[in-house]
């Protein structure tokens, strides 16, 4: 099992920045893959960063240039750097992680909000 817990949403100002931390707790060695989803309302959960196997990042290309996701192995925290928010970055941020074998699992934390108004 793999407990996530995030922290660092709120509401910030369009071109603002935020830090969103994800603590990772448990059987963490089996995590394959850490990632940032989100979920506005009326819309679907879809994926906005990853890093897989501790080095190798992926972006969506509507946060490319504006975000970064970062992992502390010494913390067991992984980051999403926000920068230049948007109104359309509105949404409910997830911290993801998934691995193991030989069944692969996948864990959700419970989410924070991020706000940019209009």
């Amino acid at each position: 099992q793999v407990q996530l817990v995030e922290s660092g949403g709120g509401l910030v100002q369009p071109g603002g920045s935020l830090r969103l931390s994800c603590v990772a707790s448990g059987n963490i060695f089996s995590i394959y893959a850490w990632g940032w989803y989100r979920q506005a309302p009326g819309k679907q959960r879809e994926k906005v960063a990853a890093i897989i196997s501790n080095f190798r990042t992926e972006y969506a290309d509507f946060v490319k240039d504006r975000f970064t996701i970062s992992r502390d192995n010494a913390d067991n925290t992984v980051y999403l750097d926000m920068h230049n928010l948007k109104p359309e970055d509105t949404a409910v941020y997830y911290c993801h992680g998934e691995g193991g074998a030989p069944t692969w699992y996948a864990y959700w934390g419970q989410g924070t909000q991020v706000t940019v108004p209009s």
